[in-house]
């Protein structure tokens, strides 16, 4: 009769377990890391530059998911006018680039989207309007997006801008444009590369009562 030894994991079977454990957490963190930089990742709101809208310590869910796409076909990813995006700050001394800088104070910035390449953006006596090929005589973006006095951007529009978007950038602004609560395209933030682009707010996930989709 042949007697064989036992096994390893046999004799301990408490480094199995713990082998098991250490696979398993593996896996969890893998992944997260591949959801959190692929499919969606979460952000908590800070300041008030996004009301009413949004507002501080809102908790937001953002969708990689068409960025990820875009980039895996070699493509820029263009969000729709009026929606509210999240994107990479860039220099606090200068424009934004593609280049990240290292501490720097707000690393993400969440804004709503207005005016793409080519179009001209002004603010003039609180109105700000945009001008294209389909509206020679302009148009206010905010028509279509505000929803209530408590729900959208805010109708009075500080500042005097006239700038024209410049290629493979966009034009962003808070929901908050009164005097200085929002540091946005209008007033030197700038414009932002498409690159920048996290990708668009698709729900608020807290505070729980008002949970809602964008």
């Amino acid at each position: 009769m042949e007697i064989r030894e036992p096994k390893f994991f046999q004799k301990h079977p408490i480094a199995k377990d713990i082998i098991s454990l250490i696979f398993f957490v593996a896996l969890v963190v893998a992944g997260t890391l591949i959801l959190n930089a692929f499919v969606f990742r979460s952000y908590n709101v800070v300041g008030v530059s996004m009301e009413n809208t949004l507002h501080g310590d809102d908790r937001i869910i953002v969708n990689r998911i068409p960025v990820t796409i875009a980039h895996f076909l070699g493509q820029e990813y263009v969000p729709n006018r009026g929606e509210i995006i999240v994107f990479a700050n860039g220099d606090a001394d200068g424009p934004l680039t593609c280049a990240a800088k290292t501490g720097v104070q707000d690393q993400y910035i969440i804004k709503r989207v207005i005016a793409f390449p080519g179009e001209r953006v002004t603010v003039v006596d609180g109105v700000l309007k945009v001008y294209n090929e389909e509206h020679p005589e302009g148009f206010n973006p905010d028509e279509t997006t505000r929803k209530s006095d408590d729900d959208g951007p805010k109708k009075e529009t500080s500042g005097e801008v006239d700038i024209v978007v410049p290629d493979g950038e966009i034009f962003v602004s808070g929901d908050n444009r009164e005097g200085s609560h929002s540091f946005d395209s209008r007033n030197g933030l700038g414009t932002v590369p498409y690159c920048r682009i996290i990708g668009p707010a698709i729900l608020r996930l807290f505070p729980f009562n008002k949970i809602r989709f964008f």
